[in-house]
């Protein structure tokens, strides 16, 4: 299994549409940087926000996820409170290939502000945007800057193609748009 190169996402996005919009060059002056880099690529988020709120003192049951427990919000930038949590989702529609994994990491100009992000890994022929979890660990309110980046992705090949795939599982999350909150199959 091997990372791939600047070269192989550039071909990928542009001829099978892997990543749409894809931004070919790092951008970086004066935002929080984006674009393709030397083996990954630096996902943007949206200007749609869910912040979680305890105004309504319901449970976070994963099984059963209660709408009340998150505000919408949309802006340039977002202010996750102190010891909270956000999820939004990437300006970005994925397309992964069937013999491809990625994993995604949180930007180190975030994590240095105590700013973690999660995403779990986009499994083989997973097609949608990514919905992003943000972590705000510190005591202060923080923000989160609308079409910047906030996260880099990176593409590994299998040696051999998959039995199954995400698609072939039908996957409770294929083809998301928007911010998709917790659900399991029935």
């Amino acid at each position: 299994m091997g990372l791939k190169s600047d070269r192989w996402i550039r071909e990928k996005a542009l001829k099978e549409g892997m990543i749409s919009p894809f931004c070919e060059d790092q951008v970086g002056l004066g935002v929080v940087s984006y674009g393709l880099s030397s083996y990954g690529y630096d996902i943007r988020v949206t200007n749609e926000f869910k912040i979680f709120t305890n105004l309504n003192s319901t449970v976070v049951d994963p099984k059963h996820f209660d709408d009340m427990n998150v505000v919408d919000f949309t802006g340039d930038v977002c202010i996750v409170p102190p010891n909270s949590f956000a999820l939004a989702r990437t300006v970005e529609y994925f397309k992964i290939p069937r013999d491809v994994l990625a994993i995604c990491l949180g930007k180190s100009t975030y994590a240095r502000c105590g700013i973690i992000v999660n995403v779990t890994p986009f499994e083989p022929e997973f097609e949608g945007h990514i919905t992003i979890e943000i972590s705000n660990t510190t005591p202060l309110p923080a923000k989160i800057y609308a079409n910047e980046g906030i996260a880099q992705v990176l593409f590994l090949q299998g040696d051999d193609m998959c039995e199954t795939s995400y698609k072939d599982k039908s996957g409770k999350y294929q083809g998301q748009e928007g911010i998709t909150l917790p659900r399991i199959l029935n």
